[in-house]
Order: structure tokens, then sequence, then C-alpha cells
């Protein structure tokens, strides 16, 4: 009992907040809802005692106390944190796993008596509640609120409330590491009641539940109403549906109900509300809301809000109400850094869709959890479409009776609670599941047999997507369909797909498409998890942490770096990455929406993900707030309701070439663009406008289309430059495309090189100047006389001490996938997060660049093998930026002088890649630099040293191992 009692003192955090409180508790509110419905507010101050060795009893004194709504984590309650090494995830201040108590006296008042109480927790844990010390019931609901009816026990006067919560192994034990619902790397798995929490007393004649299925092409609402205790013929049911942002007249009936027994959820009323001839429909462009007012005149009413919806799926598309729409939808996986648990509250969640409207999101996936009825609420307000999932990853294993059977009332639970919300138009059966897919079928089958007006799928990515579509699926949210290369999105780590994919693997185009993949399915397919470019983290951030997580791996990242004597480079590794990883996500969603079957997609994500390694994966950090790497209006330009496309295969030209091109739109809005205009125009470095020109845009113009070609000559180039090709949509009604804030536009960098003038002129840049792959002793010596030479080593010359080329940012988080690909026998990513280099540097003069990598530099890179120079103090010309996990400092360009010399030192043949006009390019200018009285390197060292250091085997940092299941 001895540790017992210590669990049990009070803190001394606790007490300097109870030397502010008063020492007698105060009593709950009591407050009126309606007419009928009467609420005590329990939130604030409860007794409180962890209970890690199951020894504590419902009557016991607790001497502790807490605040709630809160957890244990809140309140700071639990085991302070000590190792602060933590890199997968950030780390909880106070944790605690296990039994927790939470007391509370009430009293009931006289008024309540002969009512039933119902005691509501809006999100808990899976709790035992207690009643003047004697056990009433329990609930493991983890998705939704947890109801206990307390009419027999909580009779006028004082009681005493006991609530056990346990956050321990109360749940099927694959939840505890495999569902943001409770996993570490997100919410935490937390103990406490979040929320709202209080009593209620309601007439014994009361609605127990509204089910709501609105059915828009027929202009009405199907009701299935739960009634209980009505024993007498004259109970009169009335319904209204009147309009909450929108200006209408309602809409009523009132219908005689037949006697019934007093059996809770018995056979409901159903009934058929018809709204006007011109009732409001709800979409992403027209949120328009009901007030559903649901009362047994004299005994009870409820209101439930609800909007006139049809969501439907053809073979490829998803329709809201008969018109096309498209999916551009984000991840969730709870990420609420300050509260470690998820927001309970209508500003936050308002704040939330608010940032995703701004940045062109529709559709959000919430990955193995379901959000709070605040979420659905404002999602109905705002306009965005909502996939919640089961809270489960892994095994669907029909052999597993209790996981089953917790899962399907978890999928129950959620249909019926939340499915009266427009917003939620589908769901899933979880993440990455694998198992029985018969089980699977049967849980669809019997949750469309409870709501038929969403659409439902099995978990999102079964068997990574190489089943293929299954009999009973309304949808398929997959990365692949069914083949190995059947794809649907443009990146992958080095694990699922060869050299990463095909933004990786292809030379950069915006022509192609994942129709491949899309025509191996019959029903409409999302794009599972798109994205995932890591992006360097931003160690400013670390100062936003002031609620129950710190980043103590964000800490650990920040004195690696530091011990690679490259922390003064860490905003410059933050920005280039980042950059450039808004690149690649524009190319992957891109190629999503030139795919003209493709349905939609759910990124992961526009927002950092701080676990599995730490995932600096968004355009977003942690808390929603931008990372300065991009803009709301720059990132709309390519997810928006209406996008403007260029279809082109390159990006690079030679002046004596034309650029060449189709125009295409992507028009998901709820009507055709009648009367608009496309225009385009080509402008220089300097803002100079090369050519334009326009296209009229046809007036069936619904979906993916095309505008028209192009083909412009681009002769009048005469110097190296980088060019803008920009395309702009004029003429857009404000009434046709509710949430734009401007004219779609959409801009593609293009880099042009003039063609030689004659054959001296490369021979005139080569003079003097030693070109080679291979260090003789003969040059060593005219170097060390003061020649100048060019060098592109090999790996032999300088004993492997490089890593390998890799164009996109490293995939999600290199430790993880470093472990997949070694336990799966696939070739691990060079892990590296693009280029970073000064633009201004004169080596670029004949090769435009910018300080991070662009599409110009792809057959350079990935002809590379850049060098490690831990060893060695050499600041690169181009430096590879490393992961958080490894911290090399990597050289692709370096100079130095040796000896009179000077030399240049490519970590890329050059020589070996002359078919590419980009590789050719970067030699006539390295070679031009070389030859120009700005060739001063800063760094001297003899070619000895030089040779050792750069050659010597590094052993570099060990990475551990890290798992996910979906490849275990």
């Amino acid at each position: 009992m001895k540790r017992l009692f210590t669990f049990c003192l009070l803190s001394l955090s606790a007490l300097n907040l109870f030397s502010q409180m008063m020492t007698t508790e105060t009593a709950p509110v009591y407050t009126a809802v309606d007419e009928y419905r009467h609420s005590i507010d329990l939130s604030g101050r409860w007794q409180f005692c962890l209970d890690p060795d199951t020894v504590v009893m419902p009557d016991q004194d607790f001497t502790d106390f807490v605040v709630l709504p809160g957890t244990t984590d809140t309140n700071k309650k639990g085991t302070p944190i000590a190792k602060k090494e933590e890199t997968t995830h950030l780390s909880r201040l106070f944790s605690y796993f296990g039994r927790a108590w939470y007391k509370k006296e009430v009293d009931i008042p006289q008024s309540w008596k002969d009512k039933d109480v119902i005691l509501y927790l809006e999100r808990t844990k899976p709790s035992v509640l207690y009643v003047d010390g004697k056990k009433i019931a329990s609930n493991n609901d983890i998705s939704t609120a947890q109801e206990y009816q307390l009419s027999r026990v909580l009779t006028p006067g004082r009681h005493t409330i006991a609530l056990m919560i346990d956050n321990g192994y109360s749940v099927p034990k694959q939840l505890l590491s495999s569902s943001h619902a409770y996993t570490e790397d997100t919410q935490t798995n937390w103990n406490g009641i979040i929320g709202k929490i209080f009593l209620q007393a309601v007439n014994t004649v009361k609605i127990t539940d509204v089910q709501i299925f609105p059915d828009a092409a027929k202009k009405k609402v199907n009701l299935k109403v739960y009634i209980d205790g009505v024993r007498s013929s004259s109970e009169k049911l009335k319904i209204t549906a009147i309009p909450r942002n929108f200006n209408w007249k309602e809409s009523s009936t009132i219908i005689t109900l037949p006697p019934t027994t007093r059996v809770v959820r018995q056979a409901p009323v159903e009934i058929s509300l018809a709204l006007d001839d011109n009732a409001q429909l709800w979409s992403e462009f027209h949120p328009n809301l009901y007030t559903l007012l649901v009362e047994i005149e004299g005994k009870d009413r409820v209101e439930r809000t609800f909007g006139l919806r049809d969501w439907t799926a053809d073979k490829s598309h998803f329709y809201i109400n008969g018109n096309m729409t498209y999916l551009r939808g984000k991840h969730d996986a709870c990420v609420f850094p300050l509260t470690g648990h998820v927001a309970m509250d209508s500003v936050s969640w308002r704040s939330y869709f608010t940032t995703l409207k701004e940045y062109g999101i529709n559709h959000v996936r919430f990955h193995s959890w379901c959000p709070p009825e605040v979420c659905f609420d404002i999602a109905d307000e705002m306009g965005f479409y909502l996939q919640p999932e089961l809270p489960f990853w892994g095994d669907f294993d029909a052999k597993d009776s209790y996981l089953m059977s917790f899962l399907h009332k978890e999928g129950v639970n959620i249909i019926r609670k939340y499915g009266h919300h427009p917003s939620f138009v589908m769901m899933a059966l979880g993440n990455e599941l694998w198992g029985s897919v018969e089980k699977m079928h049967d849980f669809i089958d019997d949750f469309r047999e409870i709501d038929s007006t969403k659409l439902y799928t099995f978990g999102s990515n079964y068997y990574l997507g190489y089943q293929g579509v299954k009999e009973g699926m309304d949808y398929f949210t997959t990365c692949r369909v069914k083949d190995h290369e059947a794809h649907t999105r443009g990146s992958f780590s080095f694990a699922d797909a060869d050299d990463g994919g095909y933004i990786n693997h292809t030379y950069p185009n915006s022509s192609g498409t994942f129709d491949k993949a899309v025509a191996l399915s019959s029903v409409p397919v999302i794009s599972h998890e798109t994205g995932q470019f890591q992006t360097y983290p931003d160690f400013d951030e670390m100062a936003k942490y002031t609620g129950v997580l710190y980043p103590y791996n964000m800490e650990v990242f920040k004195s690696r770096l530091e011990k690679a004597g490259m922390l003064s480079q860490a905003k410059d590794f933050h920005k280039s990455s980042g950059l450039w990883s808004v690149q690649l996500y524009k190319a992957d969603v891109e190629m999503d929406l030139r795919t003209k079957n493709m349905a939609g997609f759910q990124l992961l994500d526009i927002q950092d993900y701080p676990g599995q390694g730490s995932a600096y994966v968004g355009i977003l950090d942690a808390f929603m707030d931008s990372k300065g790497i991009t803009t709301a209006k720059q990132w709309r330009q390519f997810c928006s309701p209406v996008v403007v496309l260029f279809a082109t295969e390159r990006f690079t030209y030679m002046n004596n070439e034309s650029l060449r091109g189709e125009i295409k739109i992507a028009n998901y809005t709820e009507s055709p663009l009648n009367g608009t205009t496309l225009t385009w125009k080509l402008t220089s470095s300097d803002g100079t406008v090369v050519k334009r020109g326009s296209f009229q845009v046809s007036p069936d113009s619904v979906g993916l289309f095309s505008v028209g070609k192009i083909s412009l000559p681009l002769s009048q180039i005469t110097s190296p430059q980088k060019l803008n090709f920009e395309l702009s949509l004029s003429g857009v009604k404000e009434k046709n495309i509710r949430g734009i804030f401007e004219q779609p536009t959409n801009i593609y960098p293009l880099w042009v090189y003039p063609i030689e003038k004659s054959k001296k002129e490369m021979v005139s840049l080569k003079k003097n100047i030693i070109i080679t792959d291979t260090i003789t002793s003969d040059i060593v010596k005219k170097l060390n006389g003061g020649a100048k030479v060019l060098w592109f080593p090999s790996e032999n010359q300088i004993n492997g001490n490089c890593v390998g080329p890799l164009f996109q940012t490293d995939y999600w988080n290199y430790r993880m996938f470093k472990t997949i690909s070694e336990n799966n026998k696939k070739p691990v990513s060079p892990g590296t997060l693009g280029i970073l280099t000064d633009p201004s540097h004169p080596i670029f003069r004949l090769f435009p660049t910018e300080m991070h990598t662009n599409c110009q530099w792809f057959p350079i890179i990935k002809g590379s093998y850049p060098v490690i120079l831990d060893s060695i103090g050499i600041s690169p010309v181009v430096q590879v930026i490393d992961n958080i996990e490894r911290n090399h400092r990597l050289g692709l360009i370096l100079e130095v002088n040796v000896g009179k010399g000077k030399m240049v030192i490519c970590m890329s043949n050059l020589l070996r890649q002359q078919e590419y006009k980009e590789s050719r390019q970067l030699l006539k200018s390295i070679l031009s630099y070389m030859q120009s009285p700005s060739f001063k390197p800063s760094v001297t060292i003899t070619f000895e040293e030089l040779i050792r250091k750069i050659s010597s085997e590094n052993k570099g940092t060990v990475i551990n191992e890290l798992r996910n299941i979906s490849y275990d």
C-alpha cells in the first residue's frame, strides 16, 4: 500500500493549484437546457487517484484532485519525463498507463424525481461507473460519447459518482500501438475525460435517437425516430425542418404515436418529411443546413443538424447532388501538440477547417480514428467531405472475436451518432488492413444497412492495394491497383516501388498520368497518402511547445546537426528542402488531376506528422502554421476546384527548339465554365513577356478537358535563363466557384539554353583546363605547378565514401523505411533532401538555378554520388542536404586550391551525360567559371590530404530499427 499512498498524495503542482481554489468542493451548476431537459454541469474539480496496481476501491478517500475536462497530462499527473532522447515522436512531460479514478459529489434536485437521469461523458477511455460505492455499469465506447442510465440510483439528494478510467489493456491490444485513437505517435494514449461532462434529467417519455437520411433528388428527408416510454395513443410527434443559414420557409408534420413498451432502441417510428420544391441543397460550394426539431409535445424535444445532399459514385467519380466532384484531401492523424488529445471545441476546429479551405482542401480522411461531433458540426458549416475510420490498423482477424465485436460496435456507434451530419459522406474500416476480406465485406453490409446514404470501403489502402477492388467496396483508397506498377501516386519508399516511384525515376514532365491504374478499378479511386516528401525541420518551432508535449526529438536532431558542424545551415536546409518539397507536391497532385478518371487524392500531409520517427512531410508545421515555404495562394494554383494545367514532356529546352504542350483545365465546380477565357504568357527572367495568347473555353467544360495545344519557337531566348509559362482563367463567376479567392492561375518554370555558336566555343572553354575522371601522378604534378583541373571522381577513387543519388526529398522518414527496406531485402533510399546552393555563385552564370533542387538538375543528380565531407572543412558549392538521422556533410560540387593550382570536383560525371542538355550546360557553366577571374577557391589543401580525407571510410551514425506493422 506504500506505493498507492504515494500516488494518492497531492503533488506540489496540485498543492499550488489547490491553494487558489476553495477548500470545499463547489456544487455543480444546475441548468435548464430547455423546458424538457435539465442538466448539471460536472466540469471542474474532481477528486483523483492513480491506480497502477489495481488496488484502489471506489469508497476510499482520494486526497488528490484534477480539473475536468482534462487528462492526467493536462493535470500533470503520472510519471514526469526522465528519458529525453526519444526521437520517434514528441515526448509527454507526464505519462501514465493504466487505471485512474475520478470522483465527485453531486446533489440531485427534488425536481428530478421520477425522471430518467443520464450521465454523459463526451469522450474518454473505457470506464467503470460507481454510485455511492456500488458498481453500476461499464462502457468501452471510445469513438463516441459514453452515456450511463442512472434513473434507479441517482434519486434526489447527495450522491458520490466515481469513475475508473482505464487507458491500459481495456481495449483490444492492437489499438494501443496501431490506432490514432491511442497511439503515442500523435494524440497520445491519454487518460481522462474531455469535452462535455454532465448529468441530464429527461421525462420517461423521451426521444432516444433520431436517424436522418436525406434524399436531395426528391427534396425530402427520411427519418427513423426512436422513442421510449410511450404508453398512450394520445402522444403526438412533431417534426420540423428549419433552414439554418439561409432564408426559406420551414417544413413540418405531426403524427400520432402508437403505444410502446419501455425498451430502448425498439422499432423506430419511420417518417418521410417532404421539403419545399425550392429546398436548398448542401455541398462544399453551398453548405446549406437545416435544424431538425423532433418533439413529443409536452414531453421531450431533440435537435439535429442535417443537409439535403446526395453523395453517390459511378465507375470513376463521386457526385454531390448529381454534380461531379473531386476530393482534394488530407490525412488527419489527430495531431494536437499542446493538449496531446483531440480538440473538443469549435474555435479549434473552425481554425483547422479555415486553414484547409485557404489551401484548397475540401476533404479529410481521419486515419484510424473518428473525430468528435464538433468537428462534424464545423465541417457541415464550411462544406467539407469527411471520411472517419474505425480505430484500427492491422490484421482484420475474423477469428479474434473480441477485436471484431469491439470494432463492429464502434462502427455502429459512429454511424448512428454522427450519421446525420452532411459532411459525413464516406467511411473506411481502418488503415492498411489485411486479413479476412469476407469479414470486411460483412462489416460493410451491416453498416450500409444502417445508413445507405454514405459510401463505404474496406480499409484505406487495404493489402497495400495488391488485392484490388472487391465486391462490396463503393470506392478504393489505394497507392496502387493490384499490379505492382499500376501506381496511383508519384512517390513511394524504395521498399514499395523501384527507385522510389515515378517522380524520382522519370525525366521531369507534366504529362504523366495514372490512367493505367484507374483503368483496373470498377469504382472511384482515391490516391492514398500522396506525397510524403520530407523537409528539414525548423528548430524555431520548438518554442511553440508550451503544453503537455515537448519536442525532445527536435532537440536531439539539433544537437546532432551541431556536432556535425552544420547548425548554422539549419535554416537554409529547412528552406531549401521545403521549397523543393512544394514543387514535388505540385508534380504529384497535378498527376492526379491529369488522370481523367481519378476521383481524388488524400495527402500525407499538408501538416507535419510528429511521430513514426518524426516525419516532417507537411507544408505546414504540426500546429497548422506556415513553414514559410509556400503561401496559400501559391498552393491553390494546383489545389482548387478549378486548376489550369500545362501538359508537356519536359521543362528544359535549347533555343532552337519549340515549347510544345497541351493546356487543360480540371473543373470540379457545380457548373461549366461558360464565357471564360484561358490566357497564357511566356515571360523571361526579367519579367519581359516573350509571347502571349489565349483560348476560349468550350461550353461543355466539366471535369478534365483540353483547351488547346501550343507550339512556341524559343529562338528569341539568346541567353541561358529560367522562364515562366503562366496560365490564367478569366471570366470565372464567383457564384460558380465559391471559396476561390482569385481567378485560377498556374505557373510552370522552364529553362532554356542557347545552342553553341560554333564548335570553337567549347574548345575555347576547355583550353588550359585538365578534364579527367582519373587523377594520375602527372596531373597532381601539374596541379601543384598551377594547372586548373576539373575532376569527376569515380566511387572507387573515393573508396565508396559517398551516398547514392536521390532527386526528390526522402520519403516519410529515413529511419523507418531503412528498416523496412532492409527487412524486406529491398534497396535503401539514399535518404537525402535535395541540394542547397547559392544561385549568385559565378559557377552558375550559364546555368541559372535556385537555392534548391529543380527540374533542370534531374540528370545531374541521378548520375551523382555525393561525397561525404565529414572529416574535411570544405563547404561545397553544391551541397546535398542529409537527413536528420545521419547528418553527413555531402558535396556534389566543391572547389579547392591545391599547391599553385585550382580544382573543381564534381561528383556527377557530366562527361558521361552528354545526351542531356542540362548536363552539357552545367559543364559549359563550370568551364566558363574556371576560365574567369572569379575562380578563387577559399580552401587550400594538399592533394594527399584531400584524397586521404575524402576517401577515408566513414562508419557513420548507428541508426536503430523503426518498424511498421504494414510491412512486418
